[in-house]
């Protein structure tokens, strides 16, 4: 019985460790686990929260070494599968000085993108209290587009609290147009949204926080929209009309922007979970997402409470928001 579930594609990824060398030319790299909701799984998790991870990789090395580290993270693995007939994706990823790294994915009928409404219809949902869904499982085939609805479903009849983070992945859908259709209808089970702005002019035609926002607030039956503005802050509104903008951090150096809005969803949802109100589990996915774009892997930089704690010592923040579970 866990707090917390998520469902979707584990990776292998393959860091590079050579700074603003381009992949065809690296030679070193670092291997770690990554993959948006498994990230959130492993942020959960770190900062004292049951966890609950149901995906699915092939019967290979790269399979085998996610499942040692998801183990290791002490998450329930219950329901990761592990399929002989096809593999586990993976990925390769730059490091650069500068702007965002350059990531080639070699995912295209991995065993995730394998799952079925079938695997996912008898998992035990007893005791959980937010479950997390993004649009990135169903990108990879229309099977997991089936079973990502399936499990947003599943969770909305369990009256179970449900995340949506959009993460657009625009080379992994056949078009644009699809690709919107369908993120925007699986948004439609979420009661909590975490879009970006720049996802917004894409997904709804515009940038403004507040318009994003009360696109999702009319949706579905979503409460509250948390518009991610990057290193600014976010903007956030719920159905009642209250909104507010909560500013972020100013961090001394960025070393890898991937994993800071999954760091973030890691503060909304642990932050909520623990009864906070809305201003501080938007400064807590700040926090986090600065904490995160300061390291190398995906999501090394997600703190222990006690880490938490010193970063918001550091930044001179002063709130009830850490209390250790």
């Amino acid at each position: 019985m866990t707090e917390f579930i998520t469902l979707g594609e584990p990776l292998v990824v393959f860091c590079s460790t050579q700074a603003d060398c381009s992949i065809e030319d690296a030679t070193n790299f670092n291997k770690v686990i990554g993959g948006a909701e498994l990230n959130v799984a492993i942020g959960v998790q770190r900062l004292g929260h049951s966890s609950e991870y149901v995906s699915q990789v092939g019967a290979d090395p790269q399979g085998e070494f996610i499942q040692k580290r998801i183990k290791a993270s002490h998450i329930d693995v219950n329901n990761l599968k592990q399929s002989k007939k096809y593999f586990t994706g993976y990925q390769m990823k730059q490091l650069v000085t500068h702007g965002d790294p350059y990531v080639f994915n070699f995912r295209k009928n991995s065993a995730a993108s394998h799952l079925t409404p079938k695997d996912v219809s008898s998992i035990d949902l007893k005791g959980v209290k937010f479950a997390h869904l993004t649009g990135i499982l169903a990108a990879t085939s229309e099977k997991a587009k089936k079973a990502s609805e399936t499990f947003a479903r599943r969770i909305n009849e369990a009256n179970i609290i449900l995340t949506f983070d959009p993460n657009l992945r625009p080379a992994m859908w056949p078009d644009k147009e699809k690709m919107i259709t369908t993120i925007n209808h699986l948004a439609k089970y979420a009661d909590i949204v975490l879009p970006g702005q720049n996802e917004g002019k894409i997904l709804v035609g515009s940038d403004d926080p507040e318009k994003i926002a009360d696109f999702y607030l009319n949706n579905g039956q979503t409460k509250i929209v948390f518009v991610k503005t990057g290193a600014k802050g976010v903007y956030f509104k719920t159905k009642m009309g209250n909104a507010a903008f909560v500013p972020g951090f100013n961090v001394k150096k960025v070393v890898d922007t991937v994993g800071a809005g999954d760091g973030f969803a890691v503060g909304i949802i642990t932050a909520l979970m623990e009864g906070k109100n809305y201003v501080q589990a938007a400064k807590r996915g700040n926090a986090i997402g600065a904490m995160q774009v300061q390291t190398h892997g995906d999501n090394d930089g997600y703190p222990t409470y006690n880490q938490l704690i010193d970063f918001y010592k550091e930044y001179g923040v002063i709130q009830n928001d850490v209390v250790k579970v």
